[in-house]
């Protein structure tokens, strides 16, 4: 599978954004989806993760209640909606698609085989 991720931008404190995630083929849906990010100078931390279906979701502590993350598997699409963005979730988005069951450790970016190029998400004090 083939990830593309887009929707970042320069944005102020307090801001929201969504970012996208489109994913070729027709197997998406048997993808965990999950989101990570990684800001300059610091090691790739995990966002965010979704289940096949997108009954479960699993968050990072420090984006627990502002981010949320969906999928249209219709449209082969993972979304992050992010709100009330801070200076410090500054940094470049990746997403990424899990082949492994759910539970076994989607925090972790081993467990992901595919990865999208990443879109850059800066927001300025």
């Amino acid at each position: 599978v083939q990830l593309q991720a887009s929707g970042g931008g320069l944005v102020q404190a307090g801001d929201s954004l969504r970012l996208s995630c489109a994913a070729s083929g027709r197997t998406f849906s048997t993808y965990i989806m999950g989101w990570f990010r990684q800001a300059p100078g610091k090691e790739r931390e995990f966002v965010a993760a979704i289940s096949r279906s997108g009954g479960r979701k699993v968050y990072a502590d420090s984006v627990q209640g502002r981010f949320t993350i969906s999928r249209d598997n219709a449209k082969n699409t993972v979304y992050l909606q992010m709100i009330s963005l801070k200076p410090e979730d500054t940094a470049v988005y990746y997403c990424a698609a899990d082949t492994t069951a759910w539970g076994v450790g989607q925090q972790y970016s081993y467990e992901y085989e595919y990865w999208g190029q990443g879109t850059l998400v800066t927001v300025s004090s």
